[in-house]
C-alpha cells in the first residue's frame, strides 16, 4: 500500500523508499558514500596515530603499511567519489545526454563493496585489500565508461567534459599500480602512484571543474561578473601539474618549483580575477573561492620547500605541502562544491549555514595544522601531538557536515522535485 504525500500541488504521489530516493539520482548515490568516506579515512589514521604515535592503545597490527592504506584511501577511495557523483549531474547537463540509472548503480556499488572489502582487509588479510581494491577499480572503470558515452555521445565535444573523462581513465590506471604495488610490496611503484594520483588524476580534475564551475557561480550570484576563461589556462596548468609529476618520479624535488612557482601565480592571479574578494556576499559562493586560494598557498608552500631542497635542506618541510594542498584545497574545495550541488539539486536554498561555513573555514585550520606536523625541527613530542590533534578535528568537523548533508540524499527534493 502507497500512501499519498503532497508533490508541490501537483497533486498526490506515492511515498518512495529510502532505495528509490537514494538511487534516483547519481549524486545521491556517489555522494553518500563520499561523505561516511571522508568520516572512515580518517577514523582508519586517528586509530593509526592514537596506537603508533601517541601510545593511547596497543598498535593496530595493519596487513599493509599504514602509510599506504592511507594513501590509497585518501586520494583513490575518497575523493573520486565526489568527482564522479559531480561528473554524471554536470556532464549530462553540459552535453545534453542523460545517463542512465543503471550506469549510476554499476558504478556505486561495486565501488561500495570494495571499500568495504579494502577496510575489512586491512584489518584480516592482504588479499582480502586487494580484491577489494580490485572491485572498486572494476567500479570505477564502468562508472567511467558511462561518462565516455555521454561525454562522446553528443554532435560537438565538450572539451572539459572529455578532459574529466580522460583524467578520469588516468585514475583508473595510477590505482591499479598502486594496488600492484601493495601485491608486490614496491615501495617505489607506491609512491609513484601516489604522485599519479595527486599531480595528474586529482589536481587536473579539481582544476577543470574550478575553471568551469567557479566563474559559472558567481556569475549567478555577483552583479556585472564578467567571465574570465583564457583559452591557455587549463593546458598551460596542465602542463605545469604533469611536469611536477615527472620532475618529482625523476628524483628531482629540487626542481619542482619550476612547474609549481608559476602555477601558484597563476592559481593566485585566477582566484582575484574570479572575484574573490566580492564573493563574500555569500558565503557558499566564498567557500569555492577561499579554498582555490588556499591552492595558490599550497603550491607556493611546495615551491619553496623545493627550493629548500635545491638548497641542501631536504625534508625540511617533509610532506607539508602536500597535506596543505590534499586538505586545505582538495578537502575544503570538496566540502564547498559539495554543499553547493546537494543543496540546489534537493530543492533547498543555496545558503551556508553555520556548520557547512565554520566547518569549511575549519578544515582549511586542520591542513594548516598538519603542514606544520611534518616541519622537521619540531621537537618530537611537537609532532604526534599535531597529528592527534589534526586527525581529531577532522573527524569532528566533517562529522558534522556528514550530519548535515547525508539526510539530505535519502529524503526526497525539498521542493517535490524529481531527481
Amino acid at each position: 500500500m502507497t500512501i499519498p504525500i503532497s508533490k508541490g500541488g501537483s497533486g498526490p504521489v506515492a511515498r518512495r523508499s529510502p532505495w528509490t530516493v537514494w538511487t534516483c539520482a547519481p549524486h545521491r548515490v556517489f555522494f553518500l558514500p563520499g561523505a561516511l568516506q571522508l568520516v572512515a579515512a580518517m577514523l582508519f589514521m586517528g586509530w593509526d596515530i592514537g596506537g603508533r604515535s601517541l601510545g593511547l592503545w596497543a598498535t593496530p597490527a595493519w596487513t599493509v603499511p599504514p602509510a599506504w592504506g592511507h594513501a590509497w584511501l585518501m586520494i583513490y577511495g575518497l575523493f573520486p567519489w565526489f568527482v564522479f557523483g559531480f561528473g554524471m549531474t554536470a556532464i549530462a547537463n553540459w552535453t545534453g545526454v542523460p545517463v542512465r540509472r543503471a550506469e549510476w548503480l554499476a558504478g556505486s556499488l561495486p565501488m561500495i563493496a570494495g571499500l568495504v572489502l579494502f577496510y575489512a582487509g586491512l584489518a584480516t588479510s592482504r588479499h582480502l585489500v586487494l580484491a577489494g581494491g580490485v572491485l572498486h577499480l572494476a567500479g570505477w572503470i564502468a562508472a567511467t565508461l558511462a561518462l565516455a558515452r555521454i561525454a562522446f555521445s553528443g554532435g560537438k565535444r565538450d572539451t572539459q567534459a572529455v578532459s574529466i573523462v580522460a583524467l578520469l581513465f588516468v585514475g583508473a590506471a595510477a590505482s591499479g599500480v598502486f594496488l600492484a604495488a601493495i601485491a608486490l610490496e614496491h615501495a617505489a611503484c607506491i609512491a609513484a602512484a601516489r604522485n599519479a594520483g595527486l599531480w595528474i588524476f586529482l589536481l587536473p580534475v579539481f582544476l577543470v571543474v574550478n575553471h568551469r564551475m567557479i566563474p559559472f557561480f558567481s556569475s549567478r550570484v555577483l552583479s556585472g561578473y564578467a567571465m574570465y576563461r583564457p583559452s591557455f589556462s587549463l593546458p598551460f596548468l596542465g602542463a605545469a601539474c604533469a611536469a611536477h609529476f615527472l620532475l618529482e618520479s625523476a628524483g628531482l624535488e629540487g626542481w619542482t618549483w619550476v612547474a609549481d612557482a608559476p602555477m601558484a601565480a597563476w592559481v593566485g592571479w585566477l582566484a582575484w580575477k574570479w572575484g574573490l574578494a566580492r564573493s563574500f556576499r555569500a558565503r557558499l559562493l566564498a567557500m569555492q573561492h577561499v579554498a582555490l586560494s588556499m591552492l595558490a598557498a599550497a603550491l607556493a608552500f611546495s615551491a619553496v620547500a623545493s627550493i629548500a631542497t635545491a638548497a641542501g635542506h631536504p625534508g625540511l618541510f617533509g610532506r607539508g605541502p602536500l597535506h596543505l594542498l590534499a586538505v586545505g584545497y582538495m578537502a575544503a574545495m570538496t566540502l564547498g562544491m559539495v554543499s553547493r550541488v546537494s543543496l540546489g539539486h534537493s530543492g533547498r536554498a543555496l545558503e551556508a549555514d553555520p556548520v557547512t561555513w565554520y566547518g569549511f573555514l575549519a578544515i582549511i585550520g586542520v591542513g594548516v595544522t598538519r603542514a606544520v606536523a611534518d616541519f622537521a625541527p619540531l621537537a618530537g613530542s611537537v609532532r604526534p601531538a599535531l597529528l592527534g590533534i589534526s586527525a581529531l578535528a577532522w573527524i569532528a568537523i566533517v562529522g558534522g557536515w556528514a550530519a548535515r548533508f547525508v539526510p539530505l540524499y535519502l529524503a526526497p527534493r525539498a521542493d517535490g522535485r524529481d531527481g
